[in-house]
């Protein structure tokens, strides 16, 4: 990317973008995972498989403590913990997707303190702050495993990012993401997703090796990610009444132009990859 996004502003952009989260996805801030067009999952549940698929690359046991890194407004991370058991902390560059994340683990009654009950076969908590993820508070080694997705493509600087995921993370600890990949020297991401980098999967691996991380496992899945993007602009259109009397008409308009323009690219330019790798014992 030619013009580097600070955090600050990228934490704007999911200010005024978490208001729309509960009405368009109940909570899944990212794409989804449909195996074909007429695939009758809905946005939700097809988000959930994005969830799932990360999760299960982490392999988590109940106890675990995860950091989502890049949470969103929670529901991710708030599904892992009720179906891992794993001790879940989220931080997102948002004050108010943080907000919103604490909100909704006080209404799954899975809010708590991660950590201070790492006791295998007790019930998933999570707890979500704001944060940067390239400078965290938390000590060398705290956390089991680290999940991020489609919030990495938002680092400015990738190596310290990585740098940083390895710091917290004990030794053994996993590492699973999931982010958009770059398909073809012409992709692009839309300017207002403010994404700050487009690796292929080369890259991100070289990146990882780099970091002293070990590669364990990747899949491109962007025909049925990013290839079904029209899916969202369909959704957009059957809330289209609600999402105007909430936001207004020239927002919604803005929402479905940002759709089109986001995938008309295709899976062969802009793909979609799970990657998963281990910091080293």
């Amino acid at each position: 990317m030619d013009t580097v996004t600070p955090p600050d502003e990228i934490g704007k952009l999911y200010d005024e973008a978490s208001r729309m989260a509960d009405i368009f996805n109940e909570g899944q801030e990212h794409l989804a995972y449909w195996y074909e067009y007429s695939d009758p999952a809905t946005v939700v549940e097809a988000g959930q498989r994005i969830t799932r698929k990360v999760a299960q690359a982490l392999g988590l046991c109940s106890g675990e403590r995860v950091l989502d890194a890049g949470c969103g407004v929670g529901a991710p991370g708030i599904l892992v913990a009720s179906e891992t058991g794993a001790q879940v902390t989220g931080i997102t560059i948002s004050a108010a997707e943080a907000t919103d994340a604490q909100d909704r683990a006080r209404t799954a009654g899975l809010a708590g303190t991660a950590g201070l009950a790492g006791t295998a076969g007790l019930a998933g908590t999570a707890r979500f702050e704001r944060g940067d993820y390239q400078a965290m508070h938390f000590a060398d080694g705290y956390f089991d495993a680290i999940m991020a997705i489609e919030s990495m493509h938002h680092a400015p600087d990738v190596h310290r990012m990585l740098k940083e995921f390895s710091r917290v993370l004990r030794p053994g600890g996993r590492l699973a993401f999931s982010v958009c990949t770059r398909e073809d020297p012409s992709a692009k991401i839309p300017d207002q997703f403010k994404s700050n980098i487009l690796l292929t999967i080369p890259q991100w691996l070289d990146a990882l090796e780099s970091a002293g991380f070990a590669i364990e496992e990747y899949t491109q899945c962007g025909p049925r990610v990013y290839g079904m993007g029209m899916r969202y602009l369909d959704h957009a259109n059957e809330l289209h009444d609600a999402l105007v009397a909430k936001f207004g008409a020239d927002a919604i308009s803005a929402l479905k132009q940002g759709y089109r323009d986001m995938f008309a690219a295709g899976p062969r330019v802009i793909g979609y990859a799970i990657i998963a790798a281990r910091k080293p014992d």
